[in-house]
C-alpha cells in the first residue's frame, strides 16, 4: 500500500512547508499520499521515473472540487494553463504559431530595449550605493517584455519605480497568494464561504482589476487590427493570432476564450520568469566564483557591444549553466496538478481514475536519490561533460514542465532570461544585502516572503 502523510493540514506556504517537502522526500523519494482534507487524498509524485508517468500523458488539471486549479478558474479561466480534454488540444494547436522560430528572433530587440529600462533603474541604485529589491523590478522588466511582445502593447511600466511594485504585478502577487492559501483550507473551498471572507474579497477585487487590464489590451489591439492589413504583417505576435486564429471549420476563438488566453500568457510569461531571473541572480550574487565565471564568458562574446545579438545566445554555455542550476535549486514553478482520466500503474501500485496527483517538481529538483549534495548550487552539473557521463532520468529536470503539456513558451523565457541576465553581469558587480534575510514562500510561483535585496556596483 502507498505510504500516507496524515497532514490534514500542509504547514504554511512558506520555509517550512519547504523543509517538510524535502524531509518527505528524503524518506519517501519516489511516491507518496497526503491529506489537504476531507476529501479523497492527493498521490505525490517526487522522482523522475514516477513523476514522468504522468508528464508524458496530457492528462488534465483537476479543476474538479478539491483541485488545487479550481480556484484559479476565476482569474485564468480555461486558458492553456486550465482547460483539459479537446478544449486544451484545440488551444495548443492553434497557439503553437506564436512561438515558432521565425516569431521569436524579432523579441530580440524587445528584450534588449526593455533591458536598457531596467539598468537605468539599477544605476540610480548603484549611484547611491543603497540595495534594491529584485523582484520589483524584474517583474516590471517581464511584464514589460510580455505586453510589448506578445500583444504589441506600450506602457510605461518600467518608468517612475519608487519602492511600488507595478499594479499588475502587485495584483498577481496578491491573487497567487490568496489562491494558496485557499487551495490548503478546506473551509474556503465553499465560493459562498470563500467570497464573504476578506481574502475572498481581496481575491476578487484583484481579479477584476487585471481582468481589466487585459480587456484594454484586446481593445487596443482590435482597434489598430481594424486600420492595419493583417495579412500583409510580416510576423503575427501572440494576440494577433488570438484574435484571427480559425479551426479547420473556420470558427474562431470566442471573446472569453481570448481573455482568458491573454491572462493566462499575462501571468505565465511575466510572473514565472521574473521569479527565475530574481533566484538566479540571488544565487549569483552569493557565488561570486560563479558570478565572475560569467561574466568571463559575457565579456569575451560581447566585447565592446552591450546589445545581445540572437546569433549570441547559443555562446553562452557558462551562463546556461548557472541559468540551469538556478531553476532546478530555486523551482520557479515548486509543484503542479494532473488528474487521471483511467487507471494508472506507478511502482507497481494500481491507481484509479479521477485521482490527483501533485507533481513536486522542486522536489524531484531536490531528490538526494537523483542529485548529489542537492541544496548545494554547483553549475557543474549542467556541463556537457557531466551530462555525457551522467545517465541520470530523462525527466529529472522539469522547470518547464515536460511531455505534451509542457510549457509552450520556454525558448521565449529562455532566450529572455540569458538577455538580461548577460546585460545585468556586464554591467554590474552584484553582492547580497547581508542585512536582509531571505525566506522563500511556495504560492503558485517560487518569491520570498520580504523580496530579495542586493547591491550593484558598476564594473
Amino acid at each position: 500500500s502507498l505510504n500516507i502523510e496524515n497532514d490534514i493540514l500542509l504547514p504554511e506556504p512558506g520555509e517550512k512547508l519547504i523543509r517538510w517537502a524535502q524531509e518527505t522526500t528524503g524518506r519517501l523519494p519516489r511516491i507518496y499520499c497526503f491529506w489537504t482534507g476531507p476529501f479523497r487524498p492527493s498521490v505525490m509524485l517526487n522522482h523522475p521515473e514516477t513523476a514522468s508517468v504522468l508528464l508524458k500523458t496530457a492528462e488534465p488539471k483537476p479543476v474538479q472540487w478539491g483541485g488545487a486549479y479550481r480556484h484559479a478558474l476565476p482569474w485564468l479561466g480555461e486558458g492553456l494553463l486550465l482547460a483539459g480534454g479537446a478544449k486544451w488540444a484545440r488551444s495548443r494547436r492553434l497557439l503553437t504559431p506564436a512561438f515558432h522560430f521565425d516569431i521569436l528572433r524579432p523579441y530580440q530587440n524587445i528584450f534588449n530595449e526593455a533591458a536598457d529600462l531596467l539598468l537605468a533603474n539599477i544605476d540610480k541604485y548603484a549611484a547611491t550605493g543603497d540595495s534594491f529589491e529584485v523582484f520589483q523590478l524584474i517583474s516590471a522588466y517581464t511584464l514589460d517584455v510580455m505586453l510589448r511582445c506578445a500583444f504589441s502593447y506600450e506602457t510605461d511600466c518600467q518608468k517612475n519605480i519608487s519602492g511600488e511594485s507595478h499594479p499588475y504585478c502587485k495584483a498577481v502577487g496578491i491573487i497567487s497568494k490568496c489562491w494558496a492559501a485557499r487551495s490548503r483550507s478546506p473551509w474556503l473551498f465553499p465560493d459562498t464561504i470563500f467570497y464573504l471572507t476578506s481574502i475572498g474579497r481581496e481575491f476578487s477585487k484583484n481579479c477584476d482589476y487585471v481582468h481589466k487590464v487585459a480587456d484594454d489590451i484586446i481593445k487596443a489591439r482590435r482597434k489598430v487590427l481594424e486600420t492595419e492589413n493583417i495579412s500583409k504583417k510580416k510576423c503575427l505576435d501572440f494576440l494577433d493570432i488570438l484574435l484571427t486564429a480559425k479551426d479547420d471549420d473556420g470558427k474562431g476563438l470566442t471573446e472569453q476564450e481570448i481573455r482568458n488566453e491573454v491572462d493566462t500568457f499575462l501571468f505565465e510569461g511575466h510572473d514565472t520568469t521574473a521569479s527565475a531571473i530574481s533566484w538566479i541572480l540571488y544565487s549569483l550574487s552569493k557565488e561570486k566564483d560563479y558570478q565572475n565565471k560569467c561574466q568571463e564568458e559575457v565579456d569575451s562574446v560581447l566585447r565592446n557591444n552591450n546589445f545581445v545579438k540572437w546569433d549570441d545566445l547559443s555562446k553562452f554555455e557558462y551562463l546556461t549553466m548557472c541559468i540551469k542550476e538556478g531553476m532546478r535549486l530555486h523551482s520557479p514553478v515548486p509543484f503542479i496538478q494532473r488528474r487521471s482520466t483511467k487507471e494508472v500503474e506507478i511502482d507497481g501500485h494500481r491507481i484509479p481514475p479521477g485521482t490527483n496527483f501533485s507533481i513536486s517538481l522542486s522536489s524531484v529538483h531536490i531528490n538526494p536519490t537523483v542529485w548529489k549534495e542537492p541544496n548545494k548550487y554547483d553549475p557543474e552539473r549542467f556541463s556537457k561533460e557531466n551530462i555525457m557521463n551522467n545517465k541520470g532520468y530523462t525527466y529529472s529536470f522539469v522547470p518547464f514542465s515536460a511531455g505534451p503539456r509542457n510549457c509552450i513558451g520556454q525558448n521565449f523565457a529562455m532566450n529572455e532570461e540569458k538577455t538580461v541576465l548577460t546585460r545585468i553581469l556586464k554591467r554590474y558587480e552584484l553582492t547580497v544585502d547581508p542585512d536582509h534575510t531571505v525566506e522563500r514562500i511556495g504560492a503558485a510561483v517560487r518569491r520570498a516572503k520580504n523580496g530579495i535585496k542586493m547591491f550593484a556596483k558598476r564594473r
